[in-house]
């Protein structure tokens, strides 16, 4: 603070409310400005003892660069943004996927700007506006659809992006996925193993890829494992959990001898549980249920729940992997990754 004080007094460093450049970090420290700044980007050329010093005084100052004076100088705004239906928040994904892109974030000069969006508004609002406006260098998308329109507009106007989800538009682009196919397959497996023969499927909303791998893997394990098909009406997993519940009661009036159930979600698994308990059935004894989860939550919760995990975190890590990669030129092909239910990573390329 001393070297701060002593700055300001002799007009080399800022006054009092002015925030802090490289050339206050370059005074504290003795280098030159092009020396810090190459610190900062840790250039290959710079030891690890100056970069360690650099960034402990830029830290201890409250360095950031000026986002503006950036897009100046390179065109690039070093803000990555992601744009979030909130039905990930209802389903508990939101926080895991922005910790797994922070993470990765962390050593590079690029921030993470969320940007929130209903269902119910017009989803190309926030992409528009990126596209238009060049305020974010690249673009992490979820809740995919089949034909997306935010995809073909961002690969129109060449914006680096990354998806969570596939697309069926036939055009290479980088994506992280979940094997929901895999999933909803070895879900009945489980189920089938039970001695359950009778089961209903809680899945996502059919306008999404997900939706229809999820339904796949359902009817082909029904196939393969001798099971029947029992209707669940009326109810999403991006549905609130009232409407699950309501949903619930009624499969279990209109078809009283279902005896498993799968959940895409463990919100959905949770408003499941309690109808079935309204009900008088006990999971685990007269009935089963195999339920995905984001996070290691349900085994303290609904515990004779068969779980799933969906690593989240990783699918942060893996989706701003792809958008840098993209960035920095990576063939689109060499950036899609997905994540089998038994926490394996593949990559289709």
């Amino acid at each position: 603070m001393d070297g701060m004080r002593s700055m300001v007094q002799s007009g080399q460093g800022p006054a009092p409310g002015e925030r802090p450049t490289l050339k206050t970090i370059a005074f504290m420290t003795g280098l030159g400005v092009t020396t810090v700044s190459r610190a900062l980007k840790d250039a290959p050329d710079i030891s690890q003892e100056t970069k360690e010093r650099v960034r402990l005084v830029a830290t201890q100052i409250g360095y950031h660069p000026n986002r503006a004076g950036v897009r100046l100088r390179t065109g690039k705004t070093n803000v990555i943004s992601l744009i979030l239906n909130i039905d990930e928040e209802l389903m508990g994904l939101t926080s895991h996927i922005v910790y797994g892109i922070s993470e990765v974030l962390a050593s590079t000069n690029y921030h993470l700007v969320v940007t929130p969006y209903r269902s119910d508004r017009d989803p190309m609002a926030p992409v528009r506006y990126i596209v238009e406006t060049g305020s974010a260098d690249g673009v992490i998308l979820s809740s995919i659809e089949p034909e997306d329109p935010r995809v073909k507009l961002l690969l129109e106007r060449n914006l680096p992006f990354a998806t969570h989800g596939r697309t069926e538009l036939g055009v290479p682009h980088p994506y992280h996925d979940f094997d929901n196919e895999a999933y909803a397959y070895d879900a009945v497996r489980k189920l089938a193993e039970r001695g359950r023969r009778r089961l209903a499927i809680l899945e996502p909303s059919p306008r999404f890829t997900f939706f229809h791998h999820m339904r796949a893997g359902y009817l082909a394990g029904l196939r393969d494992f001798g099971c029947e098909r029992v209707p669940l009406r009326d109810a999403n997993i991006h549905d609130p959990l009232q409407v699950v519940y309501r949903a619930t009661m009624n499969l279990l009036r209109d078809n009283p001898e279902t005896d498993g159930i799968i959940s895409g979600s463990s919100a959905g698994a949770v408003a499941i549980s309690s109808a079935l308990a309204a009900a008088g059935r006990q999971v685990g004894r007269d009935i089963d249920m195999v339920s995905k989860q984001p996070a290691d939550l349900l085994r303290f919760v609904r515990p004779e729940v068969i779980t799933v995990n969906e690593d989240i975190r990783l699918a942060g890590r893996e989706l701003a992997k792809a958008v840098l990669g993209r960035i920095e030129g990576v063939a689109p092909e060499q950036l899609q990754s997905i994540c089998m239910p038994d926490g394996r990573l593949m990559f289709p390329h």
